[in-house]
């Protein structure tokens, strides 16, 4: 079970050192540059409420245990996105993944390449969850006691490349571009985010709309289940 209710990762003004800090349950957002928190440079001091220092947060960084982390992706998990592309719900997840590289801290500029300017670059908000230990052969019964919480991340795409006379319909290289995975910057603990029925994404475009989902109703397999199925492989912590 995890120890924190709403975890961040940040940068601190005062040493240019990695801490984690729990905003607590009654968090209202994440904390802007500026604010001063509680933290550790470990969640497991964060846990044990050792070593912790009253720092300043320089920057918002994505909530993951460490750097260099793959990203494990599914596709089309989100039935108002299967009906809108007009796509069979599959039986197993559609699973790739994304490099270290692309992932983003929140609110950071992402560069885009003059072909994905002009082929296409689209957009998903998207339930992202982090493991706390490593897995392997993991049921779905089992998988709530591998997940350290959830956050939010949007998929950026190069949809010319995932058209077949392209790339021969292939996701990795469409979305696998530097900083195309922004992630964060909350992540909330699972007794907190429940089943999922009080949380929605909602992704805008310069203030419009573009996609609304709500996570209890809308996705086609759980985290649960996507883990499980993932584990198949050894999968880990991150």
């Amino acid at each position: 079970m995890s120890s924190f209710s709403h975890l961040v990762r940040f940068e601190s003004e005062e040493d240019g050192a990695v801490y984690f800090a729990d905003l607590g349950p009654d968090a209202d957002g994440p904390p802007s540059p500026g604010a001063k928190l509680s933290g550790a440079k470990t969640i497991e001091a964060l846990a044990q409420k050792s070593e912790e220092d009253i720092v300043t947060v320089r920057r918002l960084l994505p909530p993951l245990p460490r750097d260099g982390l793959p990203i494990y992706c599914v596709g089309l998990n989100y039935r108002s996105h299967a009906k809108e592309a007009t796509l069979d719900i599959p039986a197993c997840p559609p699973l790739w993944t994304k490099p270290a590289a692309a992932l983003a801290i929140p609110g950071e500029e992402i560069p885009v390449n003059d072909f994905c300017a002009k082929s296409l670059l689209d957009y998903e908000g998207e339930l992202v969850f982090v493991t706390s230990k490593d897995a392997k052969n993991v049921s779905a019964s089992e998988a709530k006691n591998y997940i350290l919480g959830y956050t939010i991340g949007n998929d950026l795409s190069c949809r010319m490349y995932q058209l077949p006379r392209y790339s021969a319909g292939q996701f990795f290289f469409a979305k696998a571009f530097d900083k195309f995975a922004p992630i964060g910057p909350t992540l909330i603990s699972p007794s907190i985010f429940g089943d999922g029925s009080a949380f929605d994404v909602v992704t805008r475009v310069n203030g419009d709309v573009r996609q609304t989902a709500e996570f209890s109703k809308d996705l086609i397999f759980s985290p649960e289940k996507i883990l499980s199925h993932m584990s198949q492989g050894t999968l880990g912590c991150g």
